[in-house]
């Protein structure tokens, strides 16, 4: 499922917005700008109550758009529970834990892992998935991304930490799917970047 899910989510975009650990009016704020850029791919971290609320409001302004939010920083069966309550429409992990991913695919709701080695990758494939999250991506460096591409060529890969306007193309050249941005729509100078990206 995660294929199928996560292809029909993100296929055909090249930026993943992250809103992280901002109030509720800000965080829904930010992701109506990126829905207006047309990044239609949207995480909200949601480890506390208060990351909850912003993603159920945003999950509410999205719904109006016929965008859906995903939930970010998903760690726990239970989290994945309490964010399927919320309205999610996936998951997201900073790691891989089969446990989560089987938990979220349960719920209907497909899962993107956090992968930083081989071994990461191999395990996300075992598990039936293809998408995974490279977390750091700017700690990990693009060479990482090159060098995963010959061993993997068919994962389809997100570069998750680190990442603005102004690296990213080097790691979508590097074999990166998507880039995650998080404080980069925040900043006026980098939406005319993002925007070219989109």
């Amino acid at each position: 499922m995660s294929d199928e899910g996560l292809d029909g989510l993100f296929g055909g975009h090249s930026v993943l917005a992250i809103l992280r650990g901002m109030p509720v009016d800000t965080t829904v704020a930010l992701a109506e700008r990126a829905w207006d850029l047309g990044v239609t791919a949207i995480e909200v971290p949601a480890r506390d109550e208060s990351g909850l609320e912003a993603l159920r409001a945003t999950v509410r302004a999205g719904a109006e758009r016929g965008h859906p939010v995903g939930a970010g920083t998903v760690i726990s069966t239970e989290q994945v529970h309490a964010v399927a309550r919320a309205g999610a429409a996936f998951t997201v992990a900073p790691g891989f834990d089969t446990e989560v991913m089987a938990a979220s695919e349960t719920a209907g709701l497909p899962h993107l892992p956090g992968v930083a080695t081989p071994s990461d990758v191999q395990g996300v494939l075992k598990a039936g998935g293809h998408w995974v999250k490279a977390f750091p991506a700017t700690v990990l460096g693009t060479e990482w991304f090159r060098a995963m591409r010959g061993p993997f060529p068919d994962v389809r890969i997100v570069a998750t930490g680190g990442m603005d306007a102004h690296n990213a193309r080097e790691y979508l050249g590097a074999g990166a799917r998507m880039v995650a941005v998080g404080s980069a729509l925040a900043d006026p100078d980098q939406i005319p970047l993002l925007a070219e990206l989109v």
